[in-house]
């Protein structure tokens, strides 16, 4: 073989199905190595990996990324922390949307600069020889080498796969799930940020598209929690693990009602602040909607539109609107008594959950009472969603 078909083709002649094989092979395994080890493993410790397994998740993000491992799980614990702040590192609400999908690497290295933010949120990671020696001493050799590896294989072609390859995380990690993951698609759960899920088959991103899902419960292992969901991720963890190469160790909890209870206790407490974003949307769906659909029907008869930001705005309370959209949305509730007792009674309900309000037994009193008033609120839907509260309790895990 001559130095220019070397070149040309590289060691393996660079046949068409090769090469697509191999590109789709190492960019999804790249993938991988982010959704299951940096984050799911690393961060989240909601799984645990047979030490072989993680090696070589841990030696491939070296290899294809550059990426520290405690940097990069710092950087996301504080998302989570701070999200959707000016401190959240990441956050189309604070840095705008385009800058955070078009210029999420510039973000992220901007963040890892902080070492004090590095060291408060990577506490409890494997810290060994060869991490401090080359992984994080050096993690551009990886790169370089993937580089070399690319040319030996497939010559010239070789190059413009290593090229995808580093931009593989930039566009579909920090780009696609940071910024399009709070900013367009659908939400099972209205938690406190702007999270949503892209598509309910996540299957080309590991799983992360589902990004609302892991919000609501970033301590589980399993992402898809829709019967119609699918996460790729959980698919790969599932095999490992009936190949005894991984121990789930957390998944999201599931509800349980139990019949004939009079007054909510300890265990409804617990579930109700557990799912408590579920609970939100559950809320909106079977409390305040029909009231809402009715109310809108009467006021388009009426020749009085509302606009569809202040409508959802109404499914989360108006957290994200301006203040002036905000004093809109209450003059209009306030000329409807019905959906406005409804949308108090949420208020209301989600103050008590609140984790910074009152101790355990302030808050089981204050449900209690809640329950109370929904009941007798002269609404039917609302006094059933109190009747079936009260009854609420978290199954047992099988993980």
């Amino acid at each position: 073989m001559s130095i220019l078909d070397f070149l040309a083709h590289g060691l393996t002649g660079s046949p068409t199905w090769l090469v697509i094989a191999y590109f789709f092979a190492v960019t999804q395994l790249t993938i991988f190595g982010t959704t299951l080890f940096l984050h799911r493993s690393a961060a989240h410790r909601s799984v645990e990996f047979h030490p072989l397994i993680a090696h070589v998740f841990r030696f491939w993000t070296w290899l294809t990324t550059a990426m520290v491992t405690r940097d990069w799980v710092a950087i996301h614990r504080k998302h989570h922390a701070r999200v959707e702040t000016e401190e959240d590192p990441h956050s189309p609400v604070a840095h705008g949307i385009w800058k955070v999908v078009f210029h999420g690497v510039t973000l992220y290295q901007e963040a890892k600069k902080d070492r004090e933010m590095i060291m408060q949120f990577s506490q409890g990671l494997e810290d060994d020889f060869i991490e401090r020696k080359l992984y994080a001493a050096h993690p551009n050799w990886g790169p370089s080498l993937m580089f070399f590896i690319n040319l030996a294989l497939f010559g010239f072609i070789g190059v413009a796969i290593w090229a995808f390859q580093m931009l593989w995380i930039p566009v579909m990690a920090a780009g696609v799930v940071n910024g399009l993951g709070h900013w367009w698609g659908y939400r099972n759960f209205e938690t406190d940020d702007r999270s949503t899920n892209l598509t309910p088959w996540a299957f080309f991103i590991g799983g992360e598209e589902l990004h609302n899902n892991h919000h609501a419960y970033p301590s589980s292992a399993k992402f898809q929690l829709r019967r119609y969901e699918w996460d790729i991720g959980w698919s790969v963890i599932s095999l490992l693990r009936r190949l005894g190469l991984a121990k789930v160790l957390r998944i999201a909890p599931t509800l349980h009602v139990r019949p004939n209870i009079q007054l909510p206790d300890a265990e409804t407490l617990k579930a109700a602040m557990t799912v408590r974003f579920e609970l939100s949307k559950r809320y909106f769906r079977e409390v305040i909607r029909p009231t809402l659909h009715d109310e809108l029907a009467a006021a388009k008869r009426a020749g009085i539109r509302l606009s569809g930001r202040l409508r959802r705005g109404i499914a989360s309370d108006g957290r994200w609107l301006s203040n002036e959209q905000r004093e809109a949305m209450e003059t209009w509730l306030a000329t409807r008594p019905s959906l406005a007792t409804l949308v108090e009674h949420r208020r209301r309900l989600n103050e008590i959950l609140a984790r910074t309000s009152k101790n355990a037994e302030e808050r089981l009193e204050a449900l209690r009472a809640w329950c109370s008033e929904a009941e007798a609120s002269g609404s039917r839907a609302l006094a059933q969603f109190a009747a079936d509260l009260r009854g609420w309790s978290l199954a047992p895990q099988a993980v």
